[in-house]
Formats: C-alpha cells, sequence, structure tokens
C-alpha cells in the first residue's frame, strides 16, 4: 500500500511539474513549429552514438548514424512486447477485457513499475495502457507471460518475430529491457518493429497519451514520452533508459499525411535524446514530402491486338502509393508513358503490356505497370464461326 501511495504522490508531482514545458535543468523546453528548418549537417551533429531516420510508409531512410551497431536497447524493448500483444489481440488470442494474474516473476521486476502484487488481476487493456505510458515493466511482464505462456516462450516469440522483420542485428533476453548480456538491438531495427507496431492504429491510444490512472485514480500514469506533449504531430512510441544503455527513443510523429520514424540510442541524458529524435523528425518534415504519380486517362490508349477474338484491349493500372520526395520539386517529375503498339492473343487481364515512369532529375523514382484490362483470347477457326454465326444472328 505504502509503495501504491508513493506512486501516486510522484505522478501527482509530475503533474504539477508540467504546468509548463522544461528541461529536466530547468530551463524552458523548445516547442518545435513549422518554421524550425535544421540542416542535414544539423542531423549529422545529434548527441546520439546512433540514430536512423525512416519513413514509415516506404520504409525509406532518410538519415543514419552508426545504426547497425548492436546496443543496449532499454525500454524501447517494449515495442516488440506490444507488438506481439496486439498481434494476440487481431488472431483472438487476447481481449482488451481478459483479466491477468501478477506471478511472482513479474512482481519481481525492478526499474519503473505500477506495483503489481502477486495474485493481482488487472485487464490486458490497463496493462497495455502502463507499459505504452509509463513503461512500467511489471505490466509489461504480466502480458508477456499471458500471451506466451512463460516469460521464456514469449522471448522465443520476440527472436522469430524480429527474424520474420528482418531485424538482424537484434536479440531479446528478456520483454521489459532490462540490461541482461545479450540483450541488444540497432537504431535500424528499432525502426523496422516500430513501422510495425503502428501498423496497429490501437496503439496511439495508449502511446499518445500524456497522463492517466489505474486502481480507479490510485495509481497515476504519466508518459515518459515528452515529446508526446511537446512536438507537433507526435503519435509515440517508446522511451528506454538504463545504466547500460544510456538514454534511447523511438518517436513517430505525422504531419500532412508524411509519417516518420526517429531512432536515437545511447545518449548521454533524456534531453538529448529528446533533442536528437527532435532535430530528426524536424529535418524530415522539412525536407521531405509525399508526391502522388498521377496517370490520366488520355495517357493510355487502347492496344492493338494481333490474332484475337478482339482487336483491342483496353488498359488498367493500380493505383500508385505516394512516394517521397525532396520537398518543392513535384514540379520536377518527369512522367514517361511507353506501351507496346500491339500484343499476340491470347492476353491475360492483368498482363503487363506497358509502364509509366517518373524520374527526378533523370533518376527512375516510381515504374508502374500498365496492364490489359481484361482477357483477349487468340482467334481459332471455332470462335471464328461463332464470331461469324452471332453477325449472321444479329441481322
Amino acid at each position: 500500500m505504502f509503495k501504491k501511495i508513493i506512486s501516486t504522490l510522484l505522478a501527482l508531482s509530475l503533474c504539477a511539474f508540467w504546468t509548463a514545458p522544461v528541461f529536466a535543468d530547468g530551463n524552458p523546453m523548445e516547442v518545435l513549429s513549422d518554421e524550425v528548418v535544421p540542416t542535414a549537417a544539423d542531423v549529422a551533429d545529434i548527441p546520439a552514438k546512433s540514430a536512423i531516420l525512416m519513413d514509415a510508409g516506404s520504409g525509406r531512410v532518410l538519415f543514419e548514424k552508426n545504426p547497425d551497431e548492436p546496443m543496449p536497447p532499454a525500454s524501447i524493448t517494449k515495442i516488440m512486447t506490444l507488438l506481439l500483444v496486439f498481434e494476440a489481440m487481431d488472431e483472438g488470442k487476447l481481449a482488451y477485457t481478459d483479466m491477468v494474474t501478477c506471478s511472482e516473476n513479474a512482481n519481481s521486476m525492478g526499474g519503473t513499475q505500477i506495483w503489481l502484487e502477486v495474485g493481482e488481476q488487472m485487464s490486458a487493456e490497463d496493462l497495455i495502457k502502463a507499459t505504452a505510458i509509463n513503461s512500467a515493466n511489471d505490466a509489461a511482464m504480466a502480458l508477456a507471460e499471458h500471451v506466451g505462456g512463460s516469460e521464456m516462450a514469449f522471448v522465443e516469440m520476440m527472436n522469430q518475430k524480429a527474424k520474420d522483420l528482418g531485424m538482424a542485428n537484434t536479440h531479446f533476453v528478456n520483454p521489459t529491457g532490462l540490461d541482461a548480456d545479450g540483450h541488444v538491438s540497432t537504431a535500424r531495427d528499432i525502426a523496422l518493429m516500430s513501422r510495425e507496431l503502428i501498423k496497429h492504429k490501437d496503439i496511439t491510444k495508449f502511446s499518445t497519451v500524456w497522463m492517466d490512472s489505474l486502481r480507479d485514480g490510485k495509481t497515476g500514469l504519466t508518459n515518459t514520452n515528452k515529446l508526446v506533449r511537446f512536438y507537433k504531430g507526435c503519435t509515440g512510441l517508446k522511451t528506454g533508459t538504463t545504466d547500460g544503455a544510456g538514454s534511447c527513443l523511438s518517436a513517430t510523429a505525422e504531419r500532412n499525411g508524411l509519417n516518420l520514424i526517429a531512432v536515437s540510442m545511447g545518449s548521454t541524458t533524456s534531453d538529448e535524446r529528446f533533442s536528437s529524435c527532435r532535430t530528426m523528425l524536424d529535418y524530415g518534415f522539412s525536407a521531405f514530402e509525399h508526391f502522388t504519380p498521377e496517370i490520366l486517362p488520355e495517357d493510355l490508349t487502347p492496344v492493338t491486338i494481333i490474332k484475337g477474338v478482339d482487336k483491342e484491349v483496353e488498359l488498367s493500372f493500380e493505383t500508385p502509393e505516394p512516394i517521397l520526395i525532396p520537398k518543392g520539386r513535384g514540379g520536377d517529375i518527369e512522367k514517361t508513358i511507353a506501351i507496346q503498339p500491339d500484343v499476340e492473343a491470347p492476353v491475360l487481364q492483368g498482363q503487363a503490356v506497358g509502364e509509366a515512369r517518373f524520374a527526378l532529375d533523370g533518376e527512375n523514382i516510381c515504374e508502374i505497370p500498365i496492364t490489359a484490362a481484361k482477357e483477349v483470347q487468340k482467334m481459332t477457326f471455332g470462335n471464328a464461326f461463332g464470331i461469324l454465326l452471332r453477325n449472321l444472328l444479329a441481322f
């Protein structure tokens, strides 16, 4: 009970402390706006040992600094824990309302926690809230044991998922991120799992919350990610701090349809990790924008079919996804349509008969296949006779 009272008092004091944005040293915290435009040199000089900036939509890397150096990831580990929890819900193996029982192992976690008692039950939703907002180690462990059956079984799931995502330099030892031998990841790998987690739209119901509570208001929660409150468009995602890892952050933000992931690892202070990710995000939003390739009806003329039951076939294409380009360069993109003048039957529906290319400064940035809209059979004696007979009956 004493621990719960202390936890509540700490949350209340944080609430009072954050009535005005400040850094840890007491100086005002800069609330960034669209007017802040970092240069490439500013990004290269961020105070992080390892970092990466990625476009969440395409996975394109916009900036990197030692992105593949294995380092302790601290509580950024919980991104993978939460990813597996949300996948369990997608598969119908877990529901928000399911009650999860705290084990002795979950109760024994150090670091940040919500002071779960052995045998205490809490809903999966509240445990997700505690994990995503407050980075509670006991909550993360309770979820992991419930989903995996045991901590070790869940860790095996984590490592298998990392392999599936192409996280080549990651190895998990626990679901919390507490320092342990062999528990490492990289900025690139963290960006990959962050990209996968934010595909689950429900995560933002938790990762964007600044303050909340559990146990009917008795246990306060304050988001460890300051950017949630002070950075325009921030959608999450997870902080991490241990002696071995230093200060780490995976920050996600969205503006004007552009969704970015910034990962900073190994900063000396908490302020440095926020500064690093703010600089990367501002650079991304100021330097890049989305461009949607457009193919107009007049760009496409039916293709002549040789030896087919039809003389020509209409064309189609899949609606292209927006692509990332340097901001303000949309007018410089050149479009080239190349379509075969004729195609010999048979022609399959969806068969490629051409291509639309979009280039910037002579380099192709997008290629869109142009295909046959329907099947066209080869003309044979049988179907030629059938066509002739139908024409005669039409008279």
